[in-house]
């Protein structure tokens, strides 16, 4: 039976490690010959893995309130590195998870010391804000006996990732300051890769093909992106308060 994710390149190549990882300790934002210069990023698998692209609402939403989406995606990036951790204390046996989910929480966590300077350049004090609904509604679909419950939260991974890379592609084509819209370009290479890598995980661990679960998280991710939301977070819904 064929195998529909084939089509993202995923299921038959093993998970590679980052050789080019130690080039994200330094961001040159000011420099436009620099060798850190982001390259154009094709989203074109992670659009077509989504199922939804995000609402002019929640950009308009967003640019009214730039503070808040940084401050939230602070708080992504050290959830993401948590989130990873969790599942290498918990899942110690799967070599593969281990080293790949070992370089993620690197990458996640030095993202997140590049936002908090990036505030601090910004003089943006830490603010705390609770989390929105958004993880926690595709979390409370996880089935919770195993391997199914590991299979499920790499699935939600990748989903979190991709509109993660999705967001930034957006915020950067709309984002007045151009500093931080590079920031959001540079980020596009490695969200973009992360999503790849929790489905090849996913699928790693399955015995059977994980179409159907990943179809189904699509439409719960997509649903929680196109619903009226009160909150305005970094993957919150449609503002439900701009007409």
């Amino acid at each position: 039976m064929s195998n529909p994710l084939s089509n993202f390149a995923l299921i038959n190549n093993p998970v590679q490690t980052d050789s080019s990882f130690d080039e994200l300790a330094v961001i040159d934002l000011d420099n436009d010959n620099s060798v850190y210069q982001p390259k154009p990023i094709d989203i074109t698998l992670v659009l077509a893995f989504l199922g939804c692209t995000t609402s002019d609402k929640w950009l308009k939403a967003a640019m009214a309130d730039l503070p808040t989406i940084i401050q939230d995606h602070a708080n992504c990036e050290k959830k993401a590195a948590g989130t990873a951790m969790n599942l290498i204390f918990r899942y110690m046996s799967h070599t593969e998870l281990q080293l790949k989910l070992a370089q993620l929480i690197r990458e996640e966590m030095l993202h997140y010391e590049q936002v908090m300077g990036l505030m601090a350049e910004r003089g943006q004090a830490w603010q705390h804000i609770a989390a929105g609904r958004y993880a926690a509604g595709m979390l409370k679909h996880k089935r919770t006996y195993e391997p199914q419950a590991m299979i499920d939260t790499l699935i939600i991974g990748a989903f979190i990732e991709a509109r993660s890379c999705e967001r930034f592609w957006a915020l950067s084509q709309v984002i007045e300051d151009e500093r931080l819209a590079k920031y959001y370009r540079y980020l596009l290479k490695s969200e973009s890769r992360h999503f790849e890598d929790y489905l090849a995980l996913a699928q790693s661990i399955s015995d059977e093909p994980i179409d159907a679960r990943v179809a189904f998280f699509r439409q719960v991710e997509a649903q929680l992106i196109d619903e009226p939301d009160d909150e305005l977070r970094f993957h919150s819904g449609i503002p439900s308060w701009i007409a």
